[in-house]
């Protein structure tokens, strides 16, 4: 990993990265984040009686539909395809929290990083829309890249 900024050219305006000389790899990534919630939006979600219906099923749907759409929101991002996205959550009661695990997979030139975590953060802002009703003081937080794999720079683990 050589820490070299290549999203700008020689002058310094912003660029999309040129890969059209890579090779196809398959590249992985993993991101996780967590939503900390009241005790009655916790409820509400583990019981399935929020008001607007299956938070998590809405929530993971939200979420696999950020990654495919990556290159839409952030401007730099190139559009990939995807062969598999998931979208997984842990009921943290201890720390009265949603944790939200995206997997995104790609054999391409580029990885998932950025697509597994755009999954992540829309899947908290999904869970955070259907509940607001409830209680408005949820946060959002620890949205990061868990691992990734393939490519130049290969393994990465947090």
């Amino acid at each position: 990993m050589d820490g070299e900024l290549n999203h700008f050219d020689a002058t310094g305006d912003a660029v999309m990265v040129d890969v059209s000389k890579k090779i196809l790899t398959e590249r992985v990534a993993v991101a996780s984040g967590k939503i900390f919630i009241s005790e009655e939006v916790y409820h509400a979600i583990e019981s399935g009686t929020a008001q607007k219906g299956d938070v998590l099923g809405v929530a993971r749907i939200a979420g696999i539909m950020a990654a495919k759409k990556t290159s839409a929101i952030i401007p730099l991002c190139h559009p990939l395809p995807l062969n598999h996205c998931s979208l997984n959550f842990e009921m943290l009661s201890d720390e009265s929290a949603v944790k939200a695990v995206a997997t995104v997979k790609t054999t391409w030139t580029t990885g998932v990083e950025m697509e597994a975590l755009h999954a992540v953060s829309v899947a908290l802002l999904t869970i955070y829309d259907m509940c607001k009703a409830i209680d408005k003081r949820m946060t959002l937080g620890e949205i990061h890249l868990e691992q990734k794999s393939g490519g130049k720079s290969g393994e990465f683990i947090f």
